[in-house]
């Protein structure tokens, strides 16, 4: 029961990652504009707290979307080919991607060690921009494993990934009912 939790816990760590990211940055910038016209006040750090806080908030999304298979794909040229062909295609993308990815996290990597070597501090709140660039090697690391992770549950589990962008006719028309009779 608890391995149960705990796995569910780290396939929605993104998920929950971009739910404090996203709750953080919206209540700084209403903090931010409440102060600014209720009291004239202006906090200097707000603005590049919340800018932060929304790339590391898009670079986890981009994380959690590739373990829901829904990163926008070029699909309709792979219809017409029969479903080993499709397979094919579909891994052999997925390994230009990979690599793609431990391209970004090596170079990642090489820019923050310069920036520890020659530190650049951000203007407001004086962090070194090396510590706000970690979110690179960390997203791209976490799309690896979650494209060799989707791979290995259609290909090899043969578990259904369901489309996130499908709509459930039935679920759709039980709310309806639901909703009407309320």
């Amino acid at each position: 029961m608890f391995f149960k939790r705990l796995l569910k816990f780290f396939d929605n760590f993104e998920s929950y990652i971009c739910q404090i990211l996203l709750s953080f940055f919206v209540v700084i910038l209403f903090l931010q504009i409440a102060l600014r016209v209720c009291f004239n006040y202006v906090i200097p750090w707000s603005e590049e707290i919340s800018r932060f806080a929304f790339v590391w908030f898009v670079f986890f999304g981009a994380a959690y979307a590739a373990r829901l298979a829904a990163h926008n794909r070029v699909m309709i040229q792979f219809k017409l080919m029969p479903k080993i062909c499709q397979d094919v295609a579909m891994i052999a993308t997925d390994i230009i991607w990979i690599g793609f990815n431990l391209v970004m996290i090596k170079k990642s990597i090489e820019v923050i060690r310069d920036l520890t070597e020659f530190p650049f501090m951000s203007p407001a709140l004086e962090w070194s921009m090396a510590y706000v660039y970690w979110i690179f090697p960390i997203s791209f690391g976490l799309m690896t494993l979650r494209i060799i992770q989707v791979d290995i549950m259609k290909y090899i589990l043969k578990i259904e990934i369901k489309d996130v962008d499908s709509v459930d006719l039935e679920e759709t028309a039980k709310l309806i009912n639901d909703a009407e009779q309320a």
